[in-house]
């Protein structure tokens, strides 16, 4: 509820005017429990970076204004809009041996917003900020013609929780897996059993439209994506032995996979914004010592020592995760190598991921689980009628598949 005398004004954000007062807010707010990930600082004092690569986007503040002279930003949201596979229907696909048409799954889009960023400024907090802030959002999603409006928070986020679904309309949906790995101070050994090959932004492209278009949440502009600057490559996996040493083209491939093979995209998410852990324990900070520490004095035992993770650190996220075969777990977890190792040249401190909780490559992701969050909550909320062809009805009610594309621009 309002103070009286107070009047609390939502408008655009203001890059000339408002950014040193946003990232303070940013920064006095914590975004996940005690011991995790639980506050993202942007660099470069440019608040809205974490939304500008998106095909539409929007960041709002709440300004509570006492008089004309006295003015405070105590709350933000941003939310940005692009158009994703919701669901896939079967078509005719033209006759196959057999003489019968055969059917192939294509995907139906349907145009989807995001709210990301809510922050709320503590000594503000139980005024109704945060519902004013969604709620103009919203209208502005469904200016854009956005069908469907989906969140991220903790499961024991209960104040955000609370507001989404009780007041907002939001119903629970999915329960990804946020999957993080320290980068530790050497190389992890990738097996010679295994060949690692670079794609091309135009190869990867044709790969993950062909293979991954009616994966759930993928981004029909999955180009934009592989050729943004964050992207720092795609990289597939294969056999050594029985398979091609060089790279023989995306349509040589498609057309004559290997038996097993495994593919991911790494983006670059230091140039966004650092990452700071908050709230652990001294017990933690010290074993975490320790181990740089002794690996520095004995580095030929090469101990998995944990970096210095307690004060801002940049990281790399894995997306597009994905392959097929009996050992495809086996080829995903030799490009998690690859990544950890293009992440320690980088300087990072973490690797990071997240994928359904039934993605069926997920034992070959290494991670720490005291850093991870094995369940993230996202929740949705139809908007307005559903554009589509009618093949997935009201997506907010349909059943969670094996797997989720997290597209790199909303972490």
């Amino acid at each position: 509820m309002e103070e009286e005398g107070v009047v609390v004004v939502v408008r655009e954000f203001n890059p000339e005017k408002d950014c040193s007062e946003v990232e303070k807010i940013d920064n006095n707010c914590d975004v996940g429990p005690s011991g995790k990930i639980s506050i993202f600082t942007d660099l470069l004092g440019d608040p809205i970076c974490r939304i500008r690569h998106s095909p539409a986007y929007l960041m709002l503040v709440a300004v509570m204004a006492k008089d004309e002279e006295e003015r405070e930003i105590v709350g933000v949201i941003r939310g940005c809009i692009k158009t994703v596979t919701c669901g896939k229907k079967l078509s005719r696909n033209g006759k196959n041996n057999g003489g019968n048409d055969s059917l192939k799954p294509f995907p139906v889009y349907s145009k989807l917003a995001y709210v990301l960023g809510l922050r709320v400024s503590p000594s503000h907090r139980r005024m109704g900020i945060g519902l004013k802030l969604v709620c103009r959002m919203e209208g502005w999603f469904r200016e854009k013609g956005a069908e469907y409006s989906y969140m991220a928070t903790e499961r024991d986020n209960e104040a955000s929780l609370k507001l989404f679904t009780e007041r907002c309309g939001y119903a629970e949906f999915r329960n990804p897996s946020i999957l993080v790995h320290p980068v530790f101070a050497h190389k992890v050994s990738i097996s010679n059993r295994v060949r690692i090959f670079e794609l091309s932004p135009f190869d990867a492209e044709s790969l993950y439209r062909h293979r991954f278009s009616t994966t759930e949440f993928f981004p029909r502009d999955i180009d934009s994506i592989l050729h943004n600057r964050l992207n720092l490559g795609t990289f597939i996996a294969v056999p050594s032995s029985g398979y091609l040493e060089s790279w023989p083209g995306v349509d040589h491939f498609l057309l004559n996979p290997p038996e097993s093979w495994a593919v991911l995209s790494i983006w670059n998410s230091k140039e966004v914004f650092t990452v700071e852990l908050r709230g652990a324990s001294f017990a933690l900070r010290g074993l975490a010592k320790t181990t740089r520490l002794v690996d520095k004095a004995f580095p030929w035992l090469r101990i998995p020592s944990v970096p210095e993770l307690f004060r801002p650190f940049g990281f790399h996220f894995l997306y597009g995760l994905g392959g097929e075969g009996p050992n495809a777990e086996k080829m995903l977890k030799a490009l998690c190598g690859f990544a950890h190792n293009l992440a320690k040249e980088k300087e990072c401190g973490v690797v990071a991921t997240e994928v359904s909780t039934r993605e069926p490559l997920k034992e070959g992701i290494p991670y720490w689980k005291k850093f991870s969050c094995e369940e993230d909550l996202w929740c949705m909320k139809r908007l307005g009628e559903d554009y589509s062809d009618g093949s997935v009805g009201d997506w907010t009610k349909s059943p969670a598949g094996s797997s989720i594309f997290v597209d790199p621009r909303e972490i």
